[in-house]
């Protein structure tokens, strides 16, 4: 699924293969990307570029080496199998880019594939044709998920005859009350909560007032849900339902395309030439949506306050870039805005790319040579129990703290070579090892019998 990061993919032929390893290694601690190939778009800070072409020549490359590849044996049965012909409803805040909607499509498919009758709603939708959400909803039709509105009897008559209803978000507890109102009390017993938020300001009664009567709460880390915990009894004086912890994987888009030296090659190309920067310099990527919250800002600073160490102490190293994806200028947001004034009052608009927010993120992991994760890659949250500081990732402290800290590892791997690629190799290493969309589905199989289990059981009390 997609709790993807990926920090280096290096080419060169032996030594730049080496460095995709460093990829998938920090790939873990972004919780947002999935690898889909659909539309992308590249603005650079110094030239503009047009990704169609781009993309679409990369896919026909890697269709036609794919032709010549002999297919991989099946694999082995599905945990998650058991859901066959289980009716789920998906209950979405929004459908945007951005991880919590990224992440429950992401789990649609997943139960699409074993023959789940799957159902999806989105709370908070623009009256506007909305291009992303027109393109996310096309897509789960394609794959059997069913569509429809949040609101009405359709929506409720789901919610009564599901096995299971996801909801994704703290915010998406208003739509109990708001659409279930005299029902809600006959759903809970088979609600899953997928909680991601570990701000303040999600947690509010009026969200969460029925988290201790719902199925169980699922939570992307030891530490959030450890926090959600602290927060809902001292705050909020409720208690937090059975509580699973869920760490997420890598999806097989993304692993398939990691292990193909050839797809690996040709994207790394063809990004490359289209954002004007040469094979052997250095890429370090942020891939997020652009917000205060994920922390461009702060790697910006700190990647400005490389280039000055860099050229204070005379390091001979390789032209360094800061790419971006995750932007939306048609947004227009204020935020977006000083981010772009910042790189042309430090002068570094040659060094600095941002690329519109997309899901087609495979190119970029392999096109960089480490992924900075500046709003979960710190050393807070669930990063700690993804990455091992020091042996599969640099992690640096959370917040304006972090600046100068992140700044010195980004010298520290531009500047050794071998320490970069050594991380790399280990980080790709766990990823096989714990991290994979498989390790993810035999995890949350685990969480989906326990609430069917315990769902089954109040009914049956109910009806006696």
């Amino acid at each position: 699924m997609a709790k993807h990061a990926a920090a280096a993919v290096g080419w060169g032929h032996h030594q730049l293969q080496k460095r995709w390893l460093l990829a998938l290694l920090l790939m873990l601690s972004v919780s947002t990307v999935i690898a889909f190939f659909i539309r992308a778009a590249f603005d650079s800070c110094d030239r503009n570029v047009s990704a169609a072409n781009v993309i679409g020549s990369t896919r026909n490359a890697i269709q036609v080496e794919e032709k010549r590849v002999p297919q991989i044996a099946a694999s082995k049965p599905s945990p998650l199998s058991f859901m066959k012909s289980k009716i789920v409803l998906l209950v979405s805040h929004e459908l945007s880019l951005s991880g919590g909607p990224l992440l429950l499509m992401e789990l649609a498919f997943l139960l699409r594939g074993v023959g789940a009758e799957v159902y999806w709603i989105t709370i908070m939708k623009p009256s506007e044709t909305d291009e992303v959400i027109y393109s996310l909803e096309h897509k789960m039709l394609d794959r059997g998920v069913q569509v429809f509105s949040a609101k009405g009897k359709e929506a409720v008559n789901t919610a009564l005859k599901a096995d299971l209803v996801v909801l994704n978000t703290a915010v998406a507890g208003k739509w109990l009350d708001a659409v279930l109102k005299e029902d809600v009390h006959r759903v809970l017993p088979k609600v899953l909560w997928w909680i991601h938020e570990m701000r303040g300001h999600y947690f509010k009664l009026d969200y969460v007032k029925h988290l201790p009567f719902v199925g169980g709460a699922m939570i992307d880390s030891h530490v959030t849900a450890e926090y959600w915990k602290n927060r809902t009894r001292e705050h909020l004086k409720i208690k937090m339902p059975e509580t699973y912890v869920l760490h997420l994987g890598n999806s097989k888009e993304l692993m398939q395309v990691a292990e193909d030296s050839v797809a690996k090659r040709v994207l790394r190309e063809h990004v490359r030439e289209s954002l004007g920067v040469r094979n052997e310099d250095l890429l370090f990527a942020l891939i997020n949506s652009v917000s205060r919250g994920k922390g461009q800002d702060l790697f910006l600073r700190s990647f400005y306050e490389a280039l000055q160490l860099i050229k204070e102490k005379k390091m001979l190293v390789p032209p360094l870039h800061a790419v971006i994806v995750g932007s939306d200028m048609s947004a227009q947001t204020k935020f977006e805005t000083e981010l772009r004034d910042y790189v042309m009052q430090k002068k570094i608009q040659g060094h600095v790319h941002f690329v519109n927010k997309t899901l087609t993120v495979a190119p970029y992991l392999a096109a960089i040579d480490v992924l900075v994760q500046n709003s979960q890659g710190t050393a807070a949250g669930g990063t700690t129990e993804i990455v091992v500081n020091g042996t599969t990732g640099l992690l640096h402290p959370v917040g304006k703290e972090g600046v100068t800290p992140l700044a010195k590892n980004i010298v520290k791997l531009a500047t050794h070579v071998e320490r970069r690629l050594t991380i790399g190799k280990r980080g790709y290493e766990r990823v096989k090892e714990r991290f994979l969309e498989e390790h993810m589905a035999e995890r949350i199989a685990g969480v989906l019998k326990e609430v069917l289990r315990k769902s089954k059981n109040k009914s049956g009390r109910h009806l006696n």
